[in-house]
């Protein structure tokens, strides 16, 4: 039996729009029978943080998202949006991945470096350093920044 091809998201934003696309992209890979990681740092981190995924928030571009209290009334109505698409809520997306094999990985000098404790983070998380996911990441047929 051939080996599985291989895909990789490297996720840096704990924004609703610098989330959705690593895993729906991941989803889709898993879905391809394509084994399916996804790579977590600096402010992605907080995703796989416990109850990360429901604090995401949307900032509009440009000097709207600068405005007091944008961030927050600009991520209901976006919130709004994917319900009305019936596309899952972050939370329960990011579960999807999991249930569908996509592995979530954490940088392992993201978490030093925020002091992040390994007992914080959603289930089966696991911390790699960045060696180790660049070695994973030149095996793989895809390798996405999203």
């Amino acid at each position: 039996m051939a080996e599985k091809e291989k895909a990789a998201f490297i996720c840096v934003k704990d924004t609703i729009d610098g989330a959705y696309p690593s895993l729906v992209l991941a989803i889709n890979a898993s879905r391809l029978g394509m084994e399916s990681k996804v790579f977590f740092s600096f402010m992605g981190l907080n995703m796989v943080l416990k109850k990360g995924a429901e604090k995401a928030k949307y900032f509009p571009p440009g000097f709207l998202g600068a405005i007091p209290g944008m961030a927050s009334m600009a991520s209901g109505m976006m919130k709004k949006k994917i319900e009305k698409a019936n596309i899952p809520a972050l939370e329960d997306l990011m579960e999807m991945a999991q249930l569908e094999g996509v592995e979530f990985i954490a940088c392992h000098m993201t978490v030093e470096m925020m002091e992040v404790d390994e007992k914080d983070f959603i289930e089966d998380v696991v911390v790699w350093s960045a060696e180790k996911f660049m070695k994973y990441a030149r095996e793989c047929k895809v390798c996405l920044f999203t």
